[in-house]
Order: C-alpha cells, then structure tokens, then sequence
C-alpha cells in the first residue's frame, strides 16, 4: 500500500486510506484522506467494492479475503505472485496473473477503463 500511495501522491494524486481501526494516525504518510472503519478485517470488504480492480500481490489470508470478495461481485483479480484457486477440483481462472507490479497496474487500469466505458453505454440506452 505504501508503495502505491507513494507513487501516486508523487504524480500530485489524491490518495485514500480506508483502515481497519478508528485511529487515522495509524494511515501511513502517503495517506492524503483517511477513512476508519473500525472493523479490522471486515474493513477489506469496503476496500474491494471501492474500486473497479484488485490486485492481489502475495498470499495472505487478507488477500485471499480480497479476492474472494473482488470474485464474487465480478470486479478484476490481477494477482502477483499470489494465491491459485481451484472449483470443484479444476483451476479457477479468473484470476488474471502478471509477473511485476507494472504489468498488474496497467491491467488494473484497462479493467478500469473498461467498466467506465460499459457505465457510459449502459447510460445511453
């Protein structure tokens, strides 16, 4: 999280921290707008329906949470280096893996893109 924050306020970006306790002292530096929920690890569900992407860098029960919640409402998966999932004893693949950070954000960005020009064609109908 640091490392995205960072970048981003270094490009004159806003950045939000959603955290999982009450105390916005707890956000790190980059952190322009902190949000508590106060709700730990339920907090994650906030996170996930807050974009239009996920990206899933490790395999931590908190990302294996992520993509859970990303999955189940249709929003993107790009995973790094991450968890592998399976139904019903066959690979799931809807979790589109990349191999370095770049990769993972630029298709964050195309799934983006991709839901605002569906919202902007679902407007016109």
């Amino acid at each position: 999280m640091e490392a995205v924050c960072k970048g981003e306020k270094s490009q004159g970006g806003t950045t939000v921290g959603i955290l999982p306790r009450n105390d916005p002292n707890e956000a790190i530096a980059y952190v322009g707008i902190p949000i508590c929920t106060g709700m730990w690890y339920a907090h994650k569900a906030i996170v996930v329906k807050s974009g239009q992407a996920v990206i899933a860098i490790a395999g931590s029960f908190g990302s294996l949470s992520e993509i859970g919640h990303a999955s189940g409402d249709n929003i993107h998966v790009i995973g790094l280096k991450t968890w592998i999932l399976e139904r019903k004893n066959q690979p799931d693949t809807s979790i589109l893996e990349v191999n370095n950070p770049l990769d993972a954000v630029e298709k964050a960005i195309e799934a983006d893109l991709g839901h605002q020009k569906a919202a902007r064609l679902r407007g016109s109908s």
